[in-house]
């Protein structure tokens, strides 16, 4: 486990969280640097930041169509409406 007296230097489940953070520009100055100093020597970590920039790129790119909130409550309530009859059934 790090030194807790160093502040520089973070653990990899912070640099996740920093990452998650910076992904959303959620993340202050002082959290990506200790993020990008981590990096340098946490391999797994790098592999982690660049795996979630491609995944939100993917996202970002992505040219997914969503229903509207009308579509998605006629989509559940006849959804309620066959499972409440499959359960009547005998």
């Amino acid at each position: 486990m790090m030194n807790k007296k160093n502040k520089a230097f973070i653990s990899c489940d912070e640099a996740n969280h920093s990452c998650d953070k910076s992904q959303y520009n959620e993340a202050d100055f002082w959290e990506k640097l200790k993020l990008n100093i981590h990096l340098l020597y946490c391999r797994v970590c790098r592999k982690y930041s660049i795996n979630n920039s491609k995944l939100s790129k993917i996202i970002n790119d992505s040219d997914v169509v969503c229903l509207d909130l009308k579509d998605k409550q006629e989509m559940k309530d006849c959804f309620e409406k066959e499972l409440k009859k499959r359960q009547q059934q005998p």
